[in-house]
Protein backbone atom coordinates (compact mmCIF):
# COMPACT_ATOMS: atom_id res chain seq x y z
CA UNK A 1 0.00 0.00 0.00
CA UNK A 2 1.46 3.30 -1.08
CA UNK A 3 0.10 6.75 -0.53
CA UNK A 4 1.38 10.31 -0.94
CA UNK A 5 1.09 12.32 2.31
CA UNK A 6 1.36 15.75 1.78
CA UNK A 7 0.10 18.42 4.54
CA UNK A 8 -3.46 20.68 3.59
CA UNK A 9 -3.18 22.90 0.65
CA UNK A 10 -1.11 25.85 1.81
CA UNK A 11 -0.70 24.17 4.99
CA UNK A 12 2.80 23.80 7.37
CA UNK A 13 4.56 20.30 6.77
CA UNK A 14 4.17 17.64 9.63
CA UNK A 15 7.60 17.82 10.43
CA UNK A 16 7.74 21.52 11.27
CA UNK A 17 4.43 20.99 13.39
CA UNK A 18 6.19 18.00 15.11
CA UNK A 19 8.93 20.43 15.97
CA UNK A 20 7.08 22.85 17.05
CA UNK A 21 4.55 20.79 19.31
CA UNK A 22 7.77 19.24 20.77
CA UNK A 23 9.19 22.74 21.89
CA UNK A 24 6.15 23.95 22.87
CA UNK A 25 5.29 21.02 24.96
CA UNK A 26 9.12 20.82 26.82
CA UNK A 27 9.21 24.59 27.34
CA UNK A 28 6.27 24.65 28.82
CA UNK A 29 6.35 21.74 31.35
CA UNK A 30 10.27 22.76 31.97
CA UNK A 31 8.93 26.57 33.04
CA UNK A 32 6.54 24.51 35.54
CA UNK A 33 9.39 22.90 36.91
CA UNK A 34 10.67 26.19 37.37
CA UNK A 35 8.42 27.75 39.02
CA UNK A 36 7.99 24.83 41.49
CA UNK A 37 11.23 24.03 42.02
CA UNK A 38 13.15 27.35 41.96
CA UNK A 39 10.65 30.31 42.52
CA UNK A 40 8.53 27.85 45.56
CA UNK A 41 5.33 28.61 43.91
CA UNK A 42 2.66 26.60 41.50
CA UNK A 43 1.55 29.59 40.14
CA UNK A 44 2.96 28.54 37.04
CA UNK A 45 0.88 25.41 36.44
CA UNK A 46 -1.69 26.57 34.02
CA UNK A 47 1.60 26.22 31.50
CA UNK A 48 1.08 22.69 31.59
CA UNK A 49 -1.83 23.38 29.69
CA UNK A 50 0.11 25.03 26.95
CA UNK A 51 1.95 22.18 26.88
CA UNK A 52 -0.78 19.88 26.19
CA UNK A 53 -2.34 21.66 23.01
CA UNK A 54 1.37 22.13 21.75
CA UNK A 55 1.81 18.53 21.87
CA UNK A 56 -2.02 18.07 20.91
CA UNK A 57 -1.41 20.22 17.72
CA UNK A 58 1.26 17.88 16.77
CA UNK A 59 -0.77 14.94 17.65
CA UNK A 60 -3.87 16.45 14.89
CA UNK A 61 -0.49 16.44 12.68
CA UNK A 62 -0.02 13.22 13.35
CA UNK A 63 -3.79 11.34 13.38
CA UNK A 64 -4.18 13.27 9.94
CA UNK A 65 -0.88 11.67 8.36
CA UNK A 66 -1.41 8.31 9.59
CA UNK A 67 -5.24 8.44 7.78
CA UNK A 68 -4.25 9.52 4.63
CA UNK A 69 -3.89 5.85 4.57
CA UNK A 70 -7.99 5.20 4.42
CA UNK A 71 -7.67 4.73 7.91
CA UNK A 72 -10.37 7.18 9.15
CA UNK A 73 -12.21 5.48 10.94
CA UNK A 74 -9.50 4.21 12.88
CA UNK A 75 -9.24 7.77 14.61
CA UNK A 76 -10.88 6.50 17.95
CA UNK A 77 -8.78 3.91 18.23
CA UNK A 78 -5.56 5.64 17.45
CA UNK A 79 -6.20 8.22 20.36
CA UNK A 80 -6.73 5.76 22.57
CA UNK A 81 -4.05 3.92 21.57
CA UNK A 82 -1.70 6.59 21.75
CA UNK A 83 -3.19 7.74 25.49
CA UNK A 84 -2.81 4.08 26.99
CA UNK A 85 0.80 3.45 25.66
CA UNK A 86 1.50 7.44 26.98
CA UNK A 87 0.31 6.56 30.18
CA UNK A 88 2.74 3.98 30.63
CA UNK A 89 5.62 6.44 29.19
CA UNK A 90 4.08 9.08 31.70
CA UNK A 91 4.60 6.86 35.25
CA UNK A 92 7.28 5.21 34.17
CA UNK A 93 8.91 8.78 33.31
CA UNK A 94 7.81 10.27 36.60
CA UNK A 95 9.60 7.02 38.55
CA UNK A 96 12.78 7.94 37.39
CA UNK A 97 12.49 11.50 37.97
CA UNK A 98 11.67 10.38 41.72
CA UNK A 99 14.51 8.69 41.63
CA UNK A 100 16.94 10.90 40.12
CA UNK A 101 15.87 14.75 39.34
CA UNK A 102 12.67 16.33 38.63
CA UNK A 103 13.96 18.35 35.50
CA UNK A 104 14.94 14.65 34.32
CA UNK A 105 10.86 13.86 33.76
CA UNK A 106 9.63 15.83 30.48
CA UNK A 107 12.61 14.44 28.58
CA UNK A 108 12.21 10.99 29.89
CA UNK A 109 8.35 10.72 29.38
CA UNK A 110 8.68 11.84 25.72
CA UNK A 111 11.70 9.29 25.07
CA UNK A 112 9.99 6.38 26.94
CA UNK A 113 7.05 6.85 24.67
CA UNK A 114 8.45 7.05 21.46
CA UNK A 115 10.18 3.63 22.32
CA UNK A 116 6.82 2.39 22.85
CA UNK A 117 5.15 3.67 20.05
CA UNK A 118 7.52 2.38 18.15
CA UNK A 119 7.29 -0.90 19.59
CA UNK A 120 3.67 -1.03 19.31
CA UNK A 121 4.16 0.41 16.00
CA UNK A 122 6.14 -2.42 14.70
CA UNK A 123 3.80 -5.16 16.26
CA UNK A 124 1.22 -3.56 14.45
CA UNK A 125 2.70 -3.59 11.03
CA UNK A 126 4.28 -6.98 11.22
CA UNK A 127 2.43 -9.26 13.40
CA UNK A 128 -0.68 -7.38 12.60
CA UNK A 129 0.31 -7.14 9.16
CA UNK A 130 -1.25 -3.67 8.53
CA UNK A 131 1.81 -2.61 6.46
CA UNK A 132 1.27 0.94 6.63
CA UNK A 133 4.31 2.81 5.58
CA UNK A 134 3.88 5.38 8.68
CA UNK A 135 2.32 3.35 11.31
CA UNK A 136 5.52 3.22 13.23
CA UNK A 137 6.62 6.86 13.42
CA UNK A 138 3.08 7.43 13.65
CA UNK A 139 2.20 5.24 17.14
CA UNK A 140 5.39 6.93 18.19
CA UNK A 141 4.57 9.94 17.77
CA UNK A 142 0.88 9.64 19.12
CA UNK A 143 2.27 7.82 22.01
CA UNK A 144 4.53 10.85 22.71
CA UNK A 145 1.69 13.11 22.37
CA UNK A 146 -0.30 10.47 24.55
CA UNK A 147 2.13 11.18 27.44
CA UNK A 148 2.67 14.92 27.29
CA UNK A 149 -0.67 16.19 27.01
CA UNK A 150 -1.55 14.23 29.90
CA UNK A 151 1.46 15.14 32.00
CA UNK A 152 0.36 18.46 31.04
CA UNK A 153 -3.14 18.24 32.04
CA UNK A 154 -1.73 16.87 35.35
CA UNK A 155 0.73 19.70 35.81
CA UNK A 156 -2.70 21.70 35.84
CA UNK A 157 -4.64 19.68 38.21
CA UNK A 158 -1.55 19.12 40.97
CA UNK A 159 0.79 22.19 40.19
CA UNK A 160 4.23 20.13 39.57
CA UNK A 161 5.47 17.15 37.55
CA UNK A 162 7.10 15.22 40.71
CA UNK A 163 5.31 13.23 43.66
CA UNK A 164 6.23 15.52 46.21
CA UNK A 165 2.51 16.98 45.83
CA UNK A 166 -0.52 15.56 44.56
CA UNK A 167 0.69 12.67 43.23
CA UNK A 168 -1.96 10.97 45.78
CA UNK A 169 -4.54 12.95 44.97
CA UNK A 170 -4.36 13.10 41.40
CA UNK A 171 -4.31 9.44 41.34
CA UNK A 172 -6.43 7.77 43.87
CA UNK A 173 -9.28 10.42 43.17
CA UNK A 174 -9.03 9.61 39.67
CA UNK A 175 -8.01 12.97 38.09
CA UNK A 176 -5.76 10.75 36.06
CA UNK A 177 -9.06 8.81 34.17
CA UNK A 178 -10.59 12.60 33.72
CA UNK A 179 -6.94 13.61 31.99
CA UNK A 180 -7.36 10.42 29.83
CA UNK A 181 -10.11 11.32 28.21
CA UNK A 182 -10.06 14.80 27.91
CA UNK A 183 -6.79 14.33 25.95
CA UNK A 184 -8.24 11.63 24.11
CA UNK A 185 -11.26 13.58 22.78
CA UNK A 186 -9.32 16.86 22.12
CA UNK A 187 -7.00 14.86 19.95
CA UNK A 188 -9.37 12.73 17.83
CA UNK A 189 -12.25 14.84 17.86
CA UNK A 190 -10.67 18.07 15.64
CA UNK A 191 -10.18 15.81 12.51
CA UNK A 192 -12.93 13.70 12.58
CA UNK A 193 -15.03 17.28 12.77
CA UNK A 194 -13.34 19.66 10.02
CA UNK A 195 -12.30 15.71 7.80
CA UNK A 196 -13.50 16.35 4.31
CA UNK A 197 -12.42 17.76 0.86
CA UNK A 198 -12.80 21.43 2.66
CA UNK A 199 -10.49 20.70 5.68
CA UNK A 200 -8.49 23.32 5.84
CA UNK A 201 -5.10 22.87 8.08
CA UNK A 202 -5.54 26.55 10.34
CA UNK A 203 -9.55 25.86 10.67
CA UNK A 204 -8.82 22.12 12.00
CA UNK A 205 -5.52 23.67 14.35
CA UNK A 206 -7.88 25.99 15.77
CA UNK A 207 -10.39 23.23 16.75
CA UNK A 208 -7.36 21.84 18.49
CA UNK A 209 -6.22 24.99 20.09
CA UNK A 210 -10.49 25.04 21.42
CA UNK A 211 -10.40 21.75 22.73
CA UNK A 212 -7.40 22.37 24.49
CA UNK A 213 -8.00 25.00 26.56
CA UNK A 214 -11.61 23.51 27.13
CA UNK A 215 -9.81 20.25 28.77
CA UNK A 216 -7.78 22.84 30.35
CA UNK A 217 -10.84 24.74 32.25
CA UNK A 218 -12.31 21.32 33.31
CA UNK A 219 -8.41 20.65 35.04
CA UNK A 220 -8.06 23.98 36.22
CA UNK A 221 -11.74 23.32 38.38
CA UNK A 222 -10.38 19.89 39.52
CA UNK A 223 -6.67 21.80 40.60
CA UNK A 224 -8.55 23.42 43.35
CA UNK A 225 -8.68 20.56 45.57
CA UNK A 226 -4.80 20.14 45.44
CA UNK A 227 -2.93 23.49 44.34
CA UNK A 228 -3.10 27.47 45.97
CA UNK A 229 -6.59 29.15 45.21
CA UNK A 230 -4.32 31.43 43.38
CA UNK A 231 -3.10 29.35 41.17
CA UNK A 232 -6.36 27.62 40.65
CA UNK A 233 -8.10 31.27 39.59
CA UNK A 234 -4.90 31.68 37.14
CA UNK A 235 -5.24 28.10 35.03
CA UNK A 236 -8.88 29.06 35.12
CA UNK A 237 -8.97 32.10 34.07
CA UNK A 238 -6.40 31.60 31.47
CA UNK A 239 -7.92 29.16 30.59
CA UNK A 240 -11.77 30.39 29.92
CA UNK A 241 -9.94 32.84 27.67
CA UNK A 242 -8.43 31.05 25.52
CA UNK A 243 -11.37 29.05 24.82
CA UNK A 244 -13.60 32.30 24.56
CA UNK A 245 -10.50 33.51 21.48
CA UNK A 246 -9.88 30.14 20.13
CA UNK A 247 -14.07 29.32 19.36
CA UNK A 248 -14.41 32.69 18.34
CA UNK A 249 -11.68 32.12 15.70
CA UNK A 250 -12.85 28.66 14.85
CA UNK A 251 -16.19 29.61 14.29
CA UNK A 252 -14.83 32.38 12.01
CA UNK A 253 -12.52 30.37 10.21
CA UNK A 254 -15.43 27.94 9.68
CA UNK A 255 -17.53 30.77 8.19
CA UNK A 256 -14.68 31.67 5.85
CA UNK A 257 -14.60 28.01 4.35
CA UNK A 258 -18.45 27.46 4.18
CA UNK A 259 -18.65 30.75 2.21
CA UNK A 260 -16.15 28.91 0.09
CA UNK A 261 -18.52 26.57 -0.94
CA UNK A 262 -21.38 28.93 -1.51
CA UNK A 263 -21.13 28.51 -5.92
CA UNK A 264 -20.12 24.82 -5.08
CA UNK A 265 -22.66 23.04 -7.35
CA UNK A 266 -24.77 19.64 -5.87
CA UNK A 267 -24.06 16.32 -7.00
CA UNK A 268 -26.18 15.28 -9.91
CA UNK A 269 -27.73 11.37 -9.73
CA UNK A 270 -27.70 9.64 -12.77
CA UNK A 271 -31.49 9.34 -13.06
CA UNK A 272 -32.01 12.77 -13.56
CA UNK A 273 -29.05 13.47 -15.95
Amino acid sequence: MSVKVEASHGGIPHGKIAAAGIIIALVSLYIAVIGHEVLGFDYFAFFGGIAAIGALIWGNSAIKRLCSYGIGAGVPSAGMLAFGSGLFGMFLGIAIGAMTSVWIIPVAVLVIALITGVILGWIANTVLNMKIPVMIQSLAELAAVGALTVLGLRTVAVGCLGTSTGEFTFVTVGFIAVAFMLGAIALQHPFNACLGPGETQDRTNMLVIECGFLSMIIMAVISFVAVSAVAGWISLIIAIIGWAVSYKKYIALSKRDAAAWLDAKPFVDAEEE
